[in-house]
């Protein structure tokens, strides 16, 4: 599902690379934590995963898509497999719970008919059922955050992206929104989780790989915070 062959990642020519010969493979329906202080190469990974980036040197390969042979306009076909939800949200303070989660659609082409019978679905998915005509100021953060989660998967994205995803809430909210990729990852889904939260990592015993100068110094099947 995701396999990165001796992926190295330099921003300046002479720097330090942010990623060094790293190598790692994701198998499908995995939940895999990543972990690493700030600067270890946990972002990099992600956006060179979502093609914000491309890798100096190394082979990535993701859904089966050599991204070697990727061409420019295959970018967004791509980024239909891969669902991402961030720290902050991001949705669109001036349309509802359900039009932020449709808008995911429109992007992609989908019949009004379409999007009207897989929107609630999803707003029942990450327990939102009731709120569809609130708007994000009306939510408190973990409902904000279950919005953004719904939009990600909207689409059925093989692989769901979560970077930092409780970094903005409490530990009640914090442990819905982490039950709910659970929930996420037994339909189907590839979750790749980054977390700062030693206690979210110590209690969900998954695969955790850690990061640090751009090396994975520890891949453990059912493991812990490593500083």
């Amino acid at each position: 599902m995701i396999l990165l062959d001796r992926v190295t990642k330099k921003y300046l020519k002479d720097g330090d690379p942010a990623l060094n010969r790293m190598s790692l493979f994701i198998q499908p329906r995995e939940f895999v934590i990543l972990v690493g202080t700030s600067g270890a190469g946990k972002s990099t990974l992600l956006k060179l995963l979502t093609r914000e980036e491309k890798p100096t040197s190394g082979k990535i390969v993701v859904g089966g898509i050599d991204y070697d042979n990727l061409k420019d306009n295959q970018i967004p076909m791509l980024r239909r497999k891969i669902g991402v939800v961030f720290q902050d949200f991001k949705l669109l303070p001036n349309r509802t719970v359900f039009e932020n989660i449709s808008f995911a659609l429109e992007i992609a082409g989908m019949t009004n008919r379409e999007i009207k019978n897989t929107v609630p679905k999803v707003i029942d998915l990450v327990g939102l059922t009731g709120k569809e005509k609130k708007y994000p100021n009306q939510l408190s953060g973990g409902e904000q955050q279950r919005v953004a989660i719904a939009r990600a998967v909207v689409r059925q994205p093989k692989i769901l992206i979560a970077d930092e995803p409780t970094g903005n809430l409490d530990p009640k909210f914090s442990w819905d929104i982490i039950k709910l990729l659970e929930k996420i990852n037994k339909y189907g889904t590839t979750v790749l989780l980054t977390t700062h939260n030693v206690d979210i990592v110590n209690k969900l015993k998954r695969r955790v790989v850690t990061l640090d100068h751009g090396k994975i110094t520890s891949d453990q099947a059912e493991g812990s915070y490593r500083q």
